[in-house]
């Protein structure tokens, strides 16, 4: 799709570190927007952003599957069709698993995987009518490689993979296709918030990537077509490719790396501050 102004583009997790870069990136595509975000904390940079004149935003809980059949009918409303939907909206808890609760763990699942899978079967009947439309999920690296205390993150991620792929083979001719944009650490959002928290930088190899970049990564799959995009400050396709060889390798090299020292520290000092609250 590589003519994208005057469409509309239908993005969750707008009020996100990553989401507000993607959703400047649409506009400066000329596109109609629809930002979606939760909870409304964070919305007023978004709605003051000034982002661009067709631009609405809609605050919605996507943990509860009537409120993923409301935001694309507001959509459909306002704009009369969705062209792009980008599923940005994400959750995570660091956390050693046998301390998250069932909440939580639904959570993850529901917001990061299953939220998308409902708001992309929604908006296809129109796409494959139209004979014209691209999904966007973003996953991680984390889906990758699976590191230490993000096994509910790690999963979606990777689920939203399959997901992606999947949707490619069954609308492949159609006019409809679906792209994965695999981010490394991202400097905003969850990986600003886990350096504040932990006082330390992510491994080198995987950290520093602007979210512009990612944002940008966003456009190139829409308009190119690309299936998968990992997007990062060094090439890690080779070292993927070998992991995926030799998992045995692949789990040696992220520990290698610092990766789960890393988040096991984030797990450590989220379990501190739940101490200090419950001591307060």
């Amino acid at each position: 799709m590589k003519n994208l102004g005057g469409r509309t583009a239908l993005l969750t997790g707008a009020n996100g570190g990553l989401g507000i870069h993607i959703a400047r990136a649409l506009a400066e595509a000329k596109m109609n927007l629809v930002l979606v975000a939760y909870p409304e904390s964070g919305l007023e940079e978004v709605r003051t952003a000034k982002i661009c004149r067709e631009a609405n935003v809609l605050v919605a809980d996507l943990r509860v599957p009537t409120e993923c059949a409301r935001v694309v009918q507001y959509s459909e409303q306002l704009f009369g069709s969705v062209d792009v939907l980008v599923n940005n909206a994400g959750m995570e808890f660091t956390s050693f698993y046998h301390e998250l609760s069932e909440k939580q763990v639904q959570d993850v699942l529901t917001v990061n995987l299953i939220a998308p899978m409902l708001l992309a079967r929604r908006v296809l009947a129109g796409m494959v009518e139209r004979k014209s439309g691209h999904i966007v999920n973003i996953s991680s690296l984390a889906g990758k490689e699976g590191p230490a205390c993000q096994e509910p993150y790690a999963a979606t991620k990777a689920a939203l993979t399959a997901f992606t792929f999947s949707l490619r083979a069954t609308y492949r001719g159609s006019g409809v296709s679906a792209s994965v944009v695999c981010p490394g650490f991202v400097e905003a959002g969850i990986y600003a918030r886990l350096k504040t928290r932990t006082r330390r930088s992510a491994p080198v190899m995987l950290a520093g990537n602007s979210p512009e970049r990612v944002a940008q990564a966003v456009l190139r799959a829409i308009r190119q077509d690309v299936p998968e995009l990992i997007v990062n400050r060094l090439p890690l396709r080779p070292v993927l490719a070998l992991s995926a060889l030799s998992p045995a390798f692949g789990a040696w090299l992220t520990d290698f790396l610092g990766v789960n020292e890393f988040f096991r520290s984030v797990a450590a000092a989220e379990r501190l501050a739940r101490d200090a609250e419950a001591v307060d």
